[in-house]
């Protein structure tokens, strides 16, 4: 049978909706107060059999939109969905008298506010008998009955109000998502941090290694940048006197995309005055300990072929060490000639004029970072790679820096922060020599930051936990747009 055109759909819809006007009822009413939510209704009679309910004769009222409409003449079954779940709804003529005429003018998708008997029906479904409703928003769109079905992915990240009427596993996602939130938003707080804000446009894009998105301020004619991360202004407060503080928010970065990365992106950074890299690892194990019972009651999650155990303490490996465990020969580690051949037989694409740290970087993301399933923390990185970093005592060339990897994915970077001015100078003068060769994620240096250090700030351990990650493990979401409501996108042609 040839499917109705989407057009002729929306222009019977239009003329119901015109009907309705006709007969004085407006269908964009503006209140509707529902005693309770779907959820509620179950809670407080869902334990009632049929003749209770019949004896009782409970009256309840509802919102949502309906979701499945059945009409028999004289009676109809329908499914209203509200935030919190559905119910079925039962019209019928002899209740409902003339006004029953105007279920003919309903369409799935239209948002109804319906009060009446509580019953159950023959298959003993808890069901609202209707006595009275309200159109309180008249769908002129159908909403589409393939939707699981779609090849093209993007449709339904573009229309995600879609995605949330009609898949129920999406909202519960974007629940479990506020849920991860709080919880790390109540660990910090038990363990003495103040929140705070700082600014998200810069003039100086630092904090972190990445081409910056540009912007331009009229009034005060100057270029300003979209923060890449909020790190010098949060270490800034360590100078001014908070010893624990941390910033959950926004940062972008001018990146691609891919199922790992979205330009705008959602992290927590948080900051501790008198500890160290030793004590931010024990301290995350304990922040994710707390998360994953309280959401799940158990440290053990599914993630699709594997089971992550979140128990502690977490596996710690230094790059290095994780390198050769992997196969990478020794001598790669110390000769950039050696690496740069080496990562070409493998067939690792190296940027050109990659110094030896970042050849063994981007070998470490392709040959160690996909087998770091179980939750393993990656410790002491070459200098270059870590400018923030404070170095190792017993090994200068290092820094006492460490990621965490969950399911072949970084999760979290984190540092005993260099508190040292000189040395942080000199590091950020090394850097623009490589920003003037045409780097553009190398950052500009940051003169007013030094300052701050020259003031003298605490030694401390700073953290950045890509919370759009966290939650993809914590749901079972393998792309990142799948956890951002409302991802980038190209615009529809």
């Amino acid at each position: 049978m040839q499917e109705t055109p989407l057009s002729e759909l929306i222009q019977q819809r239009i003329k119901k909706l015109e009907t309705l006007r006709s007969l004085g009822i407006e269908p964009y009413n503006g209140v509707f107060n529902p005693e309770y939510s779907t959820e509620e209704i179950f809670i407080k009679f869902g334990n009632l059999d049929k003749e209770k309910l019949e004896q009782e004769n409970i009256k309840a009222s509802a919102a949502g939109r309906i979701i499945l409409l059945r009409d028999f003449g004289k009676a109809a079954f329908a499914h209203i969905q509200d935030s919190k779940g559905r119910i079925q709804i039962y019209l019928r003529k002899d209740v409902l008298g003339e006004k029953f005429s105007l279920i003919k003018n309903l369409d799935i998708g239209d948002i109804v506010g319906v009060e009446g008997r509580l019953f159950r029906t023959k298959t003993n479904e808890l069901t609202i008998e209707v006595q009275e409703f309200v159109f309180l928003s008249k769908s002129l769109r159908p909403l589409p009955e393939k939707w699981h079905g779609l090849k093209d992915i993007e449709a339904r990240y573009r229309q995600r109000y879609v995605d949330l009427i009609v898949n129920p596993s999406v909202k519960e996602t974007f629940i479990k998502r506020q849920q991860i939130i709080k919880y790390l938003r109540e660990f910090l707080e038990n363990e003495g941090f103040l929140e705070v804000e700082t600014p998200v446009m810069h003039t100086i894009a630092g904090g972190a290694r990445a081409k910056p998105f540009k912007t331009y301020h009229e009034a005060l004619d100057m270029e300003l940048y979209l923060r890449i991360a909020p790190e010098l202004y949060l270490k800034r407060l360590l100078v001014g006197g908070f010893e624990r503080v941390f910033e959950i928010g926004k940062n972008f970065r001018n990146e691609g995309i891919s199922t790992k990365h979205n330009p705008e992106f959602t992290m927590v950074e948080f900051y501790v005055a008198y500890k160290d890299y030793n004590w931010l690892m024990d301290f995350t194990e304990k922040l994710l300990v707390y998360i994953v019972e309280k959401i799940f009651g158990s440290l053990q999650v599914k993630y699709g072929d594997y089971t992550i155990d979140f128990t502690p303490p977490f596996k710690k490996i230094t790059m290095y060490d994780a390198l050769k465990t992997k196969g990478v020969p020794e001598e790669t580690l110390k000769n950039r000639d050696f690496a740069l051949k080496w990562a070409k037989d493998k067939g690792i694409e190296i940027p050109e004029g990659s110094s030896l740290s970042k050849v063994l970087d981007e070998i470490f993301k392709e040959v160690v970072e996909p087998e770091l399933i179980q939750p393993t923390f990656i410790i002491d990185y070459p200098v270059e790679l870590s400018p923030l970093a404070k170095r190792k005592r017993d090994n200068p060339e290092l820094v006492e820096r460490f990621e965490l990897f969950i399911s072949g994915r970084e999760i979290a970077n984190a540092f005993s922060e260099l508190n040292d001015p000189i040395d942080q100078k000199e590091r950020f003068l090394r850097q623009l020599e490589e920003r003037l060769k045409g780097d553009e994620e190398v950052p500009e240096m940051d003169e007013d930051f030094v300052r701050a250090l020259e003031i003298g700030m605490p030694p401390a351990a700073g953290e950045g936990i890509g919370i759009d990650r966290l939650v993809m493990i914590l749901t079972d979401s393998h792309s990142i747009r799948d956890v951002i409501l409302f991802p980038l996108l190209r615009p529809e042609k």
